[in-house]
């Protein structure tokens, strides 16, 4: 019997802000990830073997890893922050509705 396993890494995006970078000293929007790494086998992911968090400049592009306890006091310090995105518009009014036909003067 052959057995097929290997491992997959998930990222996600947990968090952008915009902040000054350690590497270029530009302010840039930097984002934060959290990286998953599973085991897999017959390519169905089992079970989370590593996980870490890194943070990126969009500037120059520099990696650095996070801890734990930082991506969450970063996550909990930006999602109480104002979106950066703007808002969507609200729906438009609904047009008028028209009364009784009146005859022409």
């Amino acid at each position: 019997m052959i057995l097929i396993w290997g491992f997959k890494s998930y990222v996600a995006v947990l968090a952008t802000f915009t902040m000054v970078c350690r590497s270029c000293q530009n302010p840039a929007a930097h984002r934060l990830y959290r990286i998953t790494r599973k085991f897999t086998l017959f390519f169905i992911p089992l079970f989370p073997v590593s996980r870490k968090h890194v943070m990126d400049c969009t500037f120059c592009g520099v990696r650095t890893a996070v801890t734990k306890d930082d991506a969450e006091s970063m996550v909990a310090h930006a999602s109480g922050q104002a979106p950066t995105a703007p808002a969507t518009p609200a729906a438009p009014p609904a047009p008028p509705t028209p009364g009784p036909l009146q005859p022409p003067a």
